[in-house]
């Protein structure tokens, strides 16, 4: 994932989406700070398109290398936005199904 912060690309790990928002983890010294708006440019897998979001940093948690960010999306073409939404249901259903798998192995 990149973000852009004051036009300068910042590149993070993400390891955590919603439809709502991100949360990633960025270098402390290049990470923004809370309350700044920023770009985003995510690339899920199995797209071949790039989705393009504005974010809001809502939380931070300063670390000595990296600094986890709390990010909520602010805008998104809608058509990006069905595809996050999209891709978070079925990701969700996929672990689902797996956890139910691993129940009834159990029983």
């Amino acid at each position: 994932m990149t973000s852009y912060v004051r036009d300068r690309p910042v590149r993070a790990l993400t390891y955590d989406l919603s439809d709502s928002g991100i949360g990633i983890s960025a270098v402390s010294m290049l990470a923004p700070r809370a309350g700044m708006v920023m770009s985003l440019e995510l690339e899920l897998p199995g797209l071949a398109e790039s989705i393009w979001a504005k974010g809001e940093v809502c939380y931070q948690e300063p670390g000595t290398i990296a600094t986890g960010l709390g990010i909520r999306f602010l805008a998104m073409a809608t058509a990006h936005a069905r595809m996050v939404r999209d891709f978070c249901i079925e990701t969700r259903r996929q672990h689902l199904g797996g956890l139910l798998a691993r129940i009834r192995g159990v029983a």
